[in-house]
């Protein structure tokens, strides 16, 4: 998105991210540093602004860094693939970004993580949406939707978000799968096997499931940033558990989103599901001032700042 947000006046060229390619995780980010810094070296003396947000800022030297902009999504050891060295890595680069000119992070959680780690200044762009994109989706008529996913009309339908590791997917089917009216679905690579309603969908029809859905329920164990799957279904009218974990802590104060509790998940459902309209409302206008005009603004400041 900040590439077409600011496409008229500003030329971007990318390198490869080495490390998605690889087919075995183990040390996967370390052949990725290995294989990256020839191109590194050979930008030393390029004009302009690197927008980074990989390890490689590593490979950079001060004075590249000064006239860096670093992305910071967020920090998760459970997604170490390169331990123990991955860590120290880590340390070294919380120890680099004040040499940045800027670093920008996506929520207020992840804001305060650096700044305790000796990052000052830190900025929070969080991640927007295409409103028009949403606002057509949630036009769309619930039960056409519904019907094309084959949901009965009984049936509470319930979006976990991405069936992939650490994102809880796995304990909310467990606490749910003796209920026969509540379904659980899932999206995405689904990376664990998941016994759910599992669909791997282009954007529209993604987007049409999410309309379909009845109640959303975010629980993961890893700290993520700014979950644009609990975003997006809340957008889309959903209301929903959120795990108050790190960024996902944040957007669920922002959209005054209560806890999944596993003791009594099935009735927080029930009770979810029959949320007034004006509680989804809500949410929506909470998330909606975070559109396209609202990220071009603030990252055409940061890219001025950084290039002044």
């Amino acid at each position: 998105m900040l590439h077409d947000v600011t496409a008229d006046y500003v030329e971007w060229r990318t390198v490869p991210d080495y490390k998605r390619t690889y087919g075995t995780r183990r040390w996967r980010k370390l052949r990725h540093l290995t294989r990256l810094a020839p191109t590194i070296r050979a930008l030393r003396h390029n004009p302009g602004v690197f927008v980074w947000d990989d390890l490689s800022l590593l490979l950079f030297t001060p004075q590249m860094r000064a006239r860096s902009i670093f992305v910071f999504h967020h920090y998760e050891p459970l997604q170490h693939d390169s331990a123990p060295v991955e860590a120290m890595l880590w340390q070294r680069l919380f120890a680099v970004l004040p040499q940045c000119a800027a670093v920008v992070c996506v929520s207020p959680y992840w804001a305060q993580f650096l700044r305790d780690r000796g990052v000052p200044g830190v900025q929070v762009i969080y991640n927007a949406f295409d409103l028009p994109e949403i606002d057509n989706a949630r036009a769309l008529d619930r039960h056409t939707c519904r019907t094309e996913f084959g949901l009965a009309p009984d049936t509470i339908a319930v979006y976990a978000g991405k069936a992939v590791h650490w994102k809880g997917t796995e304990t909310v089917t467990a606490a749910l799968q003796n209920d026969p009216r509540l379904q659980v679905i899932t999206t995405g690579s689904n990376t664990i096997g998941a016994a759910t309603a599992h669909y791997d969908l282009p954007r529209a029809p993604y987007l049409r499931l999410l309309r379909a859905c009845d109640v959303g329920v975010f629980a993961p164990q890893m700290q993520e940033g700014w979950s644009r799957c609990a975003a997006e279904a809340l957008l889309l009218g959903l209301p929903s558990l959120v795990h108050p974990i790190a960024g996902l802590g944040d957007l669920a104060h922002l959209t005054a989103q209560p806890a999944p509790d596993f003791g009594r998940l099935r009735e927080q459902i029930y009770e979810r599901a029959a949320a007034p309209e004006a509680e989804t409302k809500a949410s929506y206008e909470a998330l909606a001032r975070f559109d396209q005009n609202y990220f071009a603004d603030d990252w055409n400041r940061v890219l001025r700042q950084a290039a002044a």
